[in-house]
């Protein structure tokens, strides 16, 4: 007998609770030969703002006694990009997928918000 592993937060209903972080995950396609994300509750890809963003400058990274600190800066392509090139690959998938987004004002979230609710029917939501 197989254990049922899903689970439900709020309307999402996942297969069971393992989610891909944002930021260590990428947008999905970076890992997928290593795996197979349709095996995953959902993922939650890179910190997404309206424009591109490089994010810090280096060093990002750096090691301590205790593990490793980084400061990526929330480094992103930016919504149009995303749009392009992202979404179509997001559609295959058969998890779900929760997309961070990020602001320096409300409007900023706002008009993200807004680009979401124009997208999300194209996504696979289980």
């Amino acid at each position: 007998m197989k254990p049922d592993l899903r689970v439900k937060l709020g309307p999402l209903e996942m297969q069971n609770p393992v989610i891909a972080a944002s930021g260590t995950f990428g947008y999905g396609q970076e890992y997928e030969s290593l795996v197979n994300p349709d095996l995953l509750g959902g993922i939650v890809v890179k910190g997404l703002s309206l424009k591109p963003m490089g994010g810090n400058p280096p060093p990002r990274i750096v090691e301590t006694p205790c593990g490793m600190l980084n400061a990526i800066g929330l480094a992103n392509i930016g919504l149009e990009a995303f749009l392009k090139d992202k979404l179509p690959k997001l559609r295959h998938l058969r998890t779900n997928v929760i997309v961070n987004i990020y602001g320096h004002h409300v409007d900023d979230y706002a008009e993200l918000a807004a680009a979401s609710r124009k997208w999300r029917a194209s996504l696979r939501w289980r």
